[in-house]
């Protein structure tokens, strides 16, 4: 059944806001790989290996020792992780550490878990939703 449209329920612009509103949108490929992303980031353990690198640069033993994987488990997701740039590798001899990519990694986990932790401050009628108790997260790096 199709609602009948009052003059409340429509929004208009104007021809020419809309016209700068469609250059001013993310291209398809952008939204593609933007999307993209955010499906990489949409699994667990993934997260749970990047929460281990934004505190450390780490080996993959130490990975799946630390998150209780397999090392073959925890090597398919860095394969994952770095195809998207959000990890990066640092071989050493025959050892190679993983950390985050860049500072644009760090600040997305960083505003995720934020919101994140805001939202279950928010659900439990806690305090501000300005302040946030999420740590900082650091890219891991070795000095």
């Amino acid at each position: 059944m199709v609602l009948p449209v009052t003059g409340i329920d429509r929004f208009h612009l104007a021809p020419a806001r809309v016209a700068a509103l469609k250059t001013a949108l993310l291209s398809e490929s952008s939204v593609g790989a933007l999307a993209d992303t955010f499906k990489l980031l949409g699994d667990s353990t993934r997260v749970r290996i990047l929460d281990a690198l934004s505190r450390s640069e780490l080996c993959v033993r130490d990975i799946a020792r630390l998150l209780g994987l397999s090392e073959s488990a925890v090597s398919h997701q860095l394969r994952l992780l770095r195809g998207l740039r959000l990890v990066r590798p640092r071989r050493d001899g025959r050892m190679i550490f993983y950390t985050l990519d860049d500072q644009h990694i760090v600040r997305l986990f960083e505003q995720g878990l934020e919101h994140v932790e805001e939202s279950h401050r928010r659900a439990a009628g806690g305090s501000s939703p300005h302040r946030s108790s999420a740590r900082r997260v650091t890219s891991g790096r070795r000095g």
